[in-house]
């Protein structure tokens, strides 16, 4: 199935871009998501008359993603969980517990879906770099460090 985007997609293609899509991909995510319109002349012409409105939305959103990079930039989190004696964590520490505690520190808004998990969960105590995705072109990296309760 043949869409449009209405603004950049991962993957995929900027604001404007004809694309080639599975029609599943389209009609269950893309176009639900008001990330894409079905490639039809009248659609074109709509895209066309809005392009500049979508390219400044789109850049807002990408000045926004840049500012919160740079409050996340550098931070160190640190998360208590209860660990046995070699290290190993009762449990694991998930991307929940991450936003979590991003939110209780710096008291801004995080959703579960913007943490990366290279190696899933983490499991055992220590630091790890973790990813955060904001934006299609924006990432931060930041280091988590686990400590056992006492």
């Amino acid at each position: 199935m043949q869409v449009i985007l209405l603004e950049k997609v991962e993957n995929l293609g900027d604001i404007g871009t004809e694309v080639d899509v599975r029609a599943g991909y389209a009609r269950n995510y893309l176009i639900p998501q008001h990330k894409a319109l079905p490639l039809t002349p009248a659609n074109m012409k709509k895209i066309l008359e809005r392009r500049a409105e979508l390219e400044a939305e789109a850049g807002r959103i990408l000045a926004g993603a840049l500012a919160f990079k740079e409050k996340l930039e550098g931070q160190t989190l640190t998360l208590v969980a209860k660990a046995g004696p070699e290290g190993r964590l009762f449990g694991s520490i998930g991307p929940q517990d991450i936003v979590d505690r991003i939110q209780e520190t710096l008291a801004v808004t995080l959703e579960r879906r913007h943490i990366r998990l290279t190696d899933g969960p983490i499991r055992e105590l220590g630091e790890e770099e973790v990813t955060v995705h904001l934006h299609t072109d924006v990432e931060v990296k930041i280091m988590v460090r686990v400590v056992a309760e006492d």
